[in-house]
């Protein structure tokens, strides 16, 4: 699948400041097709786990609720620029994805 996560990090005074955009719909299994009128399946991202070095610096456990195309943010010390972070993602259907995004 396509990478759906747009990162941005960057060390600034020590800290590695990183921001993700996902690009994902975040079904919550209760809207109605407007054609059908049938309920739409939920679709959700689970989990949302970001590491550095092999240790986990972020980690979101997420539900229907989210809204889709959801923005999270945050900072961790002990990066540096050139670095690599992984993002792994798991959705409620059983699919998920990887990638990989360098520190500037």
């Amino acid at each position: 699948m396509a990478d759906i996560m747009k990162v941005h990090a960057e060390v600034h005074n020590e800290m590695t400041n990183v921001k993700l955009r996902v690009k994902h719909s975040m079904e919550n299994g209760q809207r109605k097709d407007k054609q059908t009128g049938k309920l739409v399946a939920a679709k959700f991202l689970q989990e949302i786990r970001v590491t550095h070095g092999g240790k986990a610096v972020f980690t979101a456990n997420l539900g229907v609720g989210v809204a889709p195309d959801p923005f999270f943010s945050f900072s961790f010390s002990g990066g540096a620029k050139g670095d690599l972070l992984t993002i792994d993602w798991r959705e409620n259907t059983g699919k998920s994805g990887s990638q990989t995004a360098s520190i500037k």
